[in-house]
């Protein structure tokens, strides 16, 4: 698989990268629903036997078990992946989430990552949220620290604006910014890519199926029998009037891949991966099928032609939304 450089750091990521935010399971807030924790171990080993060198993760996921997933997945292989975390998010008794960033409170995140993953330093550490704001410059000057003290090899953000990089940047150089990023979610577009792109910022998309809706595989069907712990069930691109017009566009998607012999999951994938600005795309997984899937789209380079066939689907799917009053 193609790897990309990673922004200004020495690190080489594959353009796909393992993404453990649903192996974390349900029961909290942002779960995806009940998941075996020996598929999700199966779905890595399997990601990482075609050639994926990296997995993100982050503390939240699952209230902590996804890191114990990853780090019990990644336990005695002959040579660990480049692994990628997210601290800020931290959760009481109550499994009540809250958004912190104060230096105490990272220094014990961290810890407490490193000790999940059995792991003594953690590639790629990132903050998962700017919240709250005016904290960001006390949060982004600890991840600085801890990586001059070895704990993380680089700094990165996740969610964070153009300004909001700009006000931490003068206190230590930005490895990398986490934003979503799909073909329904197309803000990044605008100034974030353009500006990390001029700083050789690292870019690792995630959603960039919007969360299984650009993999053909959801119905009207699933998405009304979605687990009661499922997030999506919240979601509005997953609810009519959005679901149905959804349907349609990734049908007409569907076809558009199936004429290269692919699927529109990575169709999906290989279109985010169009902008040079993109470092890798994380694709989240629950089973290995799933992986022998999106790992195809890592070498996959889309035509023009295929560009301007997606750009003229994506046209039509926003004059629909427009005339029910979306967005």
């Amino acid at each position: 698989m193609r790897t990309r450089q990673l922004g200004w750091t020495d690190l080489h990521l594959t353009v796909i990268g393992f993404g453990a935010w649903a192996i974390g399971g349900g029961g909290w807030k942002f779960g995806w629903g009940p998941q075996d924790d020996s598929e999700s171990i199966h779905a890595i080993h399997q990601a990482l036997d075609l050639g994926v060198n990296w997995i993100d993760t982050a503390a939240v996921y699952g209230l902590g078990h996804s890191e114990e997933i990853v780090g019990r997945a990644i336990k005695g292989l002959p040579k660990r992946p480049i692994i990628a975390s997210k601290c800020s998010l931290v959760w009481d008794d109550k499994g009540d989430i809250l958004y912190v960033q104060k230096k105490e409170s990272i220094r014990r995140e961290v810890e407490a990552s490193l000790k999940r993953l059995g792991i003594d330093v953690i590639d790629l550490y990132q903050i998962h949220w700017p919240i709250p704001d005016p904290d960001i410059e006390e949060g982004w000057e600890t991840l600085v620290r801890l990586k001059e003290e070895g704990k993380i090899r680089f700094a990165g953000v996740s969610n964070f604006s153009v300004s909001q990089m700009r006000r931490i940047q003068t206190s230590g150089r930005i490895a990398s910014l986490q934003p979503p990023y799909s073909m329904l979610k197309r803000d990044v577009e605008d100034d974030i890519l353009p500006f990390c792109g001029k700083n050789a910022i690292g870019v690792v998309v995630y959603s960039p199926m919007q969360k299984g809706l650009l993999t053909g595989k959801i119905t009207t069907e699933r998405a009304k029998n979605f687990p009661p712990d499922d997030h999506r069930r919240q979601d509005p691109d997953f609810m009519e009037p959005l679901l149905s017009i959804n349907g349609e566009f990734v049908k007409k998607l569907e076809t558009l891949a199936q004429d290269q012999g692919k699927t529109v999951a990575q169709l999906s994938l290989a279109w985010v991966l169009r902008r040079p600005e993109l470092t890798s795309a994380i694709v989240g997984a629950r089973r290995p099928s799933q992986v022998e899937e999106t790992v195809l789209a890592g070498d996959w380079v889309l035509s023009s032609e295929d560009i301007q066939a997606v750009d003229k689907l994506l046209k039509e799917r926003g004059e629909k939304i427009k005339t029910v009053g979306g967005k």
